[in-house]
Parts: structure tokens; C-alpha cells; sequence
């Protein structure tokens, strides 16, 4: 499985990726628990891939339910070097319009009540986010999307709240005025995540409303957003197999060295309790002496 390099997390809507061949699910388990599902791997575009769909094969995980950190774990086991995440989000703004594909380039966090870091009991890791997302990828993503042939806009303040309750229209008035373009549940804490796994991170938001902020238009409803999702399905799966294609060369990222300057903790295998140790070498196990 060290040749899996590319995973792909599919959110509300999409569940699965057609052109997989020579397929087979794997069940990892992880010290932080159960991902998921069953990654799903196959060969896609020549490259061999690892999907996961985000809240289960049936969606029968809540956003706040999510267990990243297993799921980023289970990656980072199979040998992944890039994800290519796949949400679903509100629009902040008028020109960000349903059913348009927007390529975040920053994050604002407003969840409470999920593990934000694998760095725990310890080891103590200050981890930069400055930019959150992977820029790189981010362009690969962009442009894999105009050939597509979709709508797409390339940066954005991606709010994400707790969930799983959509927003108040005050809550809503107020992400506008602080300067946020788009909302959704679940890019936290799986971006950050991801860069502690030193796995290089972008995603495809694809916007299904208004949020409740436009007067003009009908409130959020879990039947206008799936519309809205389903409309997308076609051009999110041709834009993951053209980002896939692009990544053949396996270029190396900032993302991937990112630990070596934010382990703060002395990096001798003597100061990590055995529990730490067992979470997390699959990391910092290269930084560490002996």
C-alpha cells in the first residue's frame, strides 16, 4: 500500500469516484479510533488513490461526529503524500454563486468542541498555519476545475462553525462583516490535521446556498443543498481525476517538511510516554534519536 500517495475525502454528495480499477477497501485501525470507513483504493488516471467518504458510505456521521484525527491517521499509514478534500458550502457573498466551486486559500475557525492537534500527553508541537491550505495545490485544484468546465473562483475566508445546525441570519450577517466569503462544518480541524501529518491540503468547496444572510433567497434547506450537490457531481469528479493526473510527479511541498521546525519538545525517544510514542511515530518518528 506505500505506493498510495493521492487521497481523496469526499463530503455531502459524493460518496464515491467511478474510473477506480484493480479496487480494494481496507479497514486501518488507528489509535485514535475508527475512520470513517473503509478506504477505498484503486488506480485512477495511472495513479493509485485512497478515497474516503467523510461521513461514512451511507452519511450517517454528523460534522461535529467526524473523527479526523483517525481519518488523517489512516492516510498518513497508507503511504498518502496529497489529499484532495471535496465539502459543501454556503456563500458569504453574491458573486459566489450556487453551484460555483470555490478554491479556499485561508480558514476561520469557529467550532468548540472538536481535538484540534494530534500533539498531545507529550509532545508538544507548534504547528505554522499562516496559510492553511497547501498554495501548490491550490492551483492544481483551480485549474483542474476549468477544465472541468466549471464555474470557479480561486481564494476565500472559509468560516467553519460546529455544526450541525446551519446558521442564524445574525450569526450569518456577522461572518459577512468580519470578512468570510464562504461557510461549511467540516474543514476543521482536518486541514490542520493534515499539515501536522505533514500531507500537503487543499480543497474543492462546492456552494449550495446563500447561506441565510440574501433576503432575496428561500432559507437553507437539506433538499436545495443536495440539489445543488448532485448538480456539481460530474465536474468534481473530472476535476479530481485531471488534479490526480497532475500529481504524477509527486512534487515535494512545503506541507511535507512542515514538523521540522515545530516540534518543540526534546526530540529524544526517552521523554515520549509510551502512549504518546504509539500515536504518534507514524509522524515524528524521523525526528526523533533513539
Amino acid at each position: 500500500m506505500s505506493d498510495v500517495k493521492i487521497g481523496v475525502i469526499g463530503g455531502s454528495g459524493l460518496y464515491q469516484m467511478e474510473g477506480l480499477i484493480d479496487i480494494e477497501e481496507v479497514a486501518i485501525s488507528t489509535p485514535f479510533g475508527d475512520p470513517s470507513d473503509k478506504y477505498i483504493i484503486g488506480s485512477l488516471e495511472g495513479q493509485r488513490v485512497a478515497f474516503l467518504p467523510r461521513h461514512g458510505r451511507y452519511h450517517t456521521i454528523s460534522p461535529t461526529e467526524l473523527n479526523s484525527q483517525a481519518n488523517i491517521w489512516g492516510m498518513k499509514k497508507l503511504g498518502v503524500k496529497y489529499i484532495i478534500a471535496a465539502n459543501a458550502c454556503g456563500s458569504l457573498r453574491e458573486d459566489y454563486a450556487p453551484r460555483h466551486i470555490v478554491i479556499p486559500d485561508q480558514i476561520f475557525d469557529r467550532t468548540r468542541s472538536r481535538d484540534l492537534t494530534f500533539y498531545k500527553g507529550g509532545v508538544v508541537v507548534h504547528m505554522s498555519v499562516g496559510n492553511p491550505f497547501e498554495p501548490e495545490l491550490e492551483t492544481i485544484l483551480y485549474d483542474s476545475v476549468k477544465e472541468a468546465e466549471g464555474t470557479v473562483h480561486k481564494g476565500g475566508n472559509f468560516v467553519i462553525i460546529e455544526g450541525p445546525r446551519f446558521s442564524t441570519k445574525g450569526e450569518s450577517n456577522v461572518f459577512r462583516k468580519w470578512g468570510c466569503d464562504i461557510i461549511g462544518m467540516t474543514t476543521v480541524p482536518e486541514a490542520f490535521l493534515a499539515r501536522e501529518a505533514e500531507i500537503a491540503y487543499a480543497t474543492m468547496a462546492h456552494v449550495t446556498d446563500y447561506d441565510v444572510w440574501h433576503e432575496s433567497e428561500e432559507e437553507v434547506t437539506v433538499e436545495a443543498v443536495i440539489a445543488n450537490l448532485n448538480a456539481n457531481v460530474t465536474i468534481a469528479k473530472q476535476a479530481i481525476r485531471n488534479a490526480v493526473a497532475k500529481l504524477a510527479d509527486e512534487p515535494d511541498w512545503p506541507s511535507h517538511h512542515a514538523l521540522a521546525m515545530a516540534i518543540i519538545s526534546r526530540r529524544s525517544r526517552e521523554y515520549v510516554p509510551d502512549e504518546a510514542w504509539e500515536k504518534l511515530e507514524l509522524f515524528i518518528g524521523k525526528y526523533y534519536q533513539d
